[in-house]
């Protein structure tokens, strides 16, 4: 890795030799397979530790070097990178972000870091694929991207499923005083000692934290009342999760071996990335602000009502020294050399959305004054977007200078009421031939994500990602909507063929609108801490989504009553829903309006910091397609190279 953030011109032409283009683009791994550049990146030796050949795990410390962007400091700017809501093949917001990275970073000479999610391997062998970009706009080495990376997935698994694991079954099979000696077992010398640090918390909880060093202070009352958690087994809310798309595991039963006395339960699991410690790891700052929300996480309410978490059942530390390498974000790379923080990975239809707190920060940290970090957020505007703004930026503190929204003719045909688009199945014509109408009718799904950003006092420039099918006045209707709607630009953009030179109008059109909001003066929440559960949800779908009320069923009602009760009706909101509609029905194209949103359920994500509402029956683990990824994706043999992955 090399040291320093600015690279001078003859090095940058050397890069862009290194890239050089081929017509048509050959397949992305193809073109990743071809690049290995190392990355300037402005940081010392200490701060990071080489992680193999062509990335490193760099130091969360780095993030507490400045996490001010405003003018009055020498951060960078900080710009969103959303879209529209995307076809199922997507619609290139990642290949999007790399593409601008690269333009600014290798063209327009700006110090520039981009951040995004690492890929989850249910995509990546299902149906969506990698996360790496596409054509000339990729992180590589992408197949160590989209294959375990450094394994962070793997340690939030662990962390998530040994948290699972934990306690039930002997509160059930053992008596107060017997428990109690189990726990806090005597020595040799007939004493106990005083309790392990793990037990602190739950100590401090119930107000016996004076006797920590002495357990067998604790009278006959106070030790049942610390061994007995009374968790309402009917009610436990952590799922077990997998890193796979895998449809079977959304209705379980477990307890069925005769070692476990009959004690069955019905459940289910969840995708990793939908994990709370996934949560936690985008949205936490530091060491300490991790451990403080790991312990904080809710598994359930006892019999009482009152929540049961992760320090009363005293595996905190445990679950911090798992995901201690996994706060570090982890440098790459583009194709042309510009920095990358590839960090967390949340989906945004079930989960928070983006990538983490602490990879903007390091970013901010590493471009200084003047420079810039992308920094991605999930699927539509609506959701991954909403997310990052009243989420991400409500915690960290971080106001964006600009918003970029990406857009396709593809996407805005089918929001016109072209036919559906299948993965693995051919376009309709009406997706490879002029169609000016059908693209004027699906503008108004774009026009209404401009309109939503600018809400939040951000201003948005419009990315149009460029298809050989398209034309010169289907682009024409889409710029003349975006303008109307309020975007500061709409740029067409060929970065996907091109690499950062096919971005390059693009990169100055966000540098002008970031240069305009210097200050980010105007950023605004819609709503805030001290609105009701019900009132935060109510906001988001009639204001944004253009719902005309909301629905909630029993099981709904029930759940914010006892959140509201147990304390957590401050916390924000983080929708759970499809990513292909402003409303809850997948099929509702365009910009629909006038519906009712229904919440069939929620999460209460005490440790990440959010209130999850279901909406609908939304599956929290997806499924695999009749013919997933998988087929095309091997390793050859001779060269032990990785085929296939796109």
């Amino acid at each position: 890795m090399g040291n320093g953030q600015s690279v001078n011109a003859a090095k940058r032409q050397s890069l862009r030799k290194l890239t050089d283009i081929i017509s048509p683009v050959p397949a992305d791994i193809d073109v990743a397979q071809r690049r290995t550049i190392a990355a300037a990146c402005g940081l010392a030796e200490d701060d990071y530790e080489p992680y193999g050949r062509y990335k490193a795990k760099v130091s969360e410390r780095v993030a507490s070097r400045k996490t001010d962007t405003t003018s009055g400091g020498r951060g960078g700017y900080y710009v969103v990178v959303a879209g529209i809501n995307p076809t199922p093949l997507g619609e290139g917001k990642s290949t999007t972000t790399i593409g601008l990275a690269q333009a600014m970073g290798a063209h327009l000479e700006r110090p520039t870091v981009a951040c995004i999610r690492q890929p989850s391997m249910g995509p990546t062998f299902g149906i969506k694929g990698g996360a790496a970009g596409g054509g000339y706009s990729q992180v590589i080495p992408m197949e160590e991207m989209n294959l375990h990376l450094t394994g962070d997935i793997h340690a939030i698994g662990a962390a998530n499923n040994l948290l699972a694991a934990a306690r039930v079954f002997h509160e059930l099979t053992q008596k107060d005083e017997a428990l109690f000696d189990r726990l806090c077992p005597k020595g040799k010398d007939g004493k106990r000692g005083a309790f392990a640090k793990s037990m602190r918390g739950r100590l401090e909880r119930l107000g016996l934290g004076h006797k920590r060093d002495d357990a067998d202070a604790l009278t006959t009352e106070e030790r049942a009342k610390f061994a007995r958690l009374d968790i309402d087994r009917e009610r436990i809310s952590w799922r077990r999760v997998v890193d796979m798309n895998d449809r079977f595991l959304r209705k379980i039963t477990i307890g069925q071996s005769d070692t476990e006395k009959g004690f069955t339960r019905e459940t289910g699991f969840d995708i990793t990335v939908a994990s709370e410690i996934m949560a936690v790891l985008a949205m936490t700052t530091s060491m300490e602000d991790m451990e403080r929300r790991l312990g904080a996480m809710v598994v359930a309410p006892d019999v009482c009502g009152n929540p049961v978490t992760a320090d009363d059942l005293g595996v905190t530390g445990a679950l911090l020294a798992l995901m201690k390498d996994a706060i570090k974000p982890t440098l790459m790379q583009t194709l042309e050399g510009t920095p990358v923080l590839v960090h967390a990975g949340p989906f945004a239809n079930i989960a928070s959305g983006n990538s983490s707190v602490i990879a903007d920060q390091i970013g901010l940290s590493m471009v200084g004054e003047g420079g810039f970090v992308l920094t991605e957020a999930g699927f539509g505007a609506d959701i991954g977007l909403e997310k990052f703004m009243h989420l991400k930026c409500r915690s960290s503190g971080l106001k964006p200078h600009a918003a970029v929204i990406v857009a396709t003719v593809r996407a805005l045909k089918l929001h016109g009421g072209g036919p559906a688009v299948t993965p693995g199945k051919p376009l309709a014509e009406a997706y490879t031939r002029e169609d000016v109408e059908l693209v004027k009718k699906g503008v108004a799904n774009l026009t209404r994500h401009v309109e939503n950003t600018k809400k939040f006092g951000v201003p948005v420039v419009v990315a149009l990602n460029v298809f050989p099918s398209d034309t010169a006045e289907e682009h024409e209707a889409i710029r003349a909507a975006a303008i109307a709607a309020g975007a500061d630009d709409c740029v067409l953009c060929t970065h996907h063929a091109e690499g950062g030179k096919g971005a390059t109008k693009l990169g100055e059109a966000v540098a002008a609108a970031c240069e305009k909001n210097k200050d980010a003066e105007e950023f605004k929440l819609l709503y805030p801490d001290s609105m009701g559960i019900k009132e935060k949800i109510s906001k988001i779908a009639c204001e944004l989504y253009r719902a005309k009320d909301v629905s909630f069923s029993e099981q709904a009602e029930e759940k914010i009553a006892m959140f509201t009760a147990q304390g957590f009706a401050s916390l924000p909101i983080c929708m759970a829903k499809t990513q292909y509609s402003f409303s809850h029905d997948a099929n509702l194209k365009g910009a629909p309006s006038g519906f009712t949103l229904p919440i069939g359920d929620l999460r209460c994500s005490a440790g990440a910091g959010f209130i999850v509402p279901l909406v609908g029956a939304f599956p929290t683990i997806p499924g695999l397609p009749t013919r997933p990824a998988y087929y095309e994706i091997s390793v050859d043999t001779k060269t032990d190279r990785v085929v296939g992955l796109s």
